[in-house]
């Protein structure tokens, strides 16, 4: 099902892929009522992994590139949940970004905006959400960025 949103995306080059399977013992998303709770997503994009540290093997802008792929995978965990119909989201409501970073990175603000500027280029307004940026010593597959969402969807 191909609808306003997914047309704001072709717009902008990007056309989601299937939502990836779960890499251990969890769901990829749970909704209560109307709102959706989507697990970590990392930055893999075409089967492959975006890894390093920011501060030492990638750039802020590599970083920054990497959370935009980590925001395009939690748009096709949403169009999964919605049975297909990306245009059952309302709202993003919060994201939590986790930077793979060196102890002394202190730009991760500036790595996760590659997913909120995306965000809210994609969708306007039901883009703008809060958010938490943080820095972890290691992240899953020695991947860049993973971060998770929370979502208002349609019932």
């Amino acid at each position: 099902m191909s609808g306003n949103i997914e047309a704001r995306l072709a717009e902008l080059g990007v056309t989601l892929g299937d939502a990836t399977a779960p890499a251990a013992n969890y769901v990829p998303s749970v909704q209560v009522g109307d709102i959706l709770f989507v697990s970590g997503q990392i930055s893999i994009e075409n089967g492959e992994m975006i890894t390093g540290k920011i501060g030492a093997d990638l750039s802020v802008e590599q970083g920054a590139a990497a959370a935009k792929v980590c925001a395009i995978n939690l748009l096709a965990q949403v169009k999964a949940a919605c049975g297909g119909d990306l245009d059952k989201l309302i709202r993003v409501v919060k994201l939590t970004g986790f930077v793979n970073s060196t102890p002394d990175f202190g730009d991760q603000p500036k790595v996760i905006n590659g997913c909120s500027d995306f965000l809210v280029e994609a969708l306007g307004d039901a883009g703008r959400h809060s958010r938490s940026a943080v820095s972890a010593g290691a992240l899953p597959f020695n991947v860049a960025v993973e971060i998770e969402g929370i979502f208002q969807i349609a019932e």
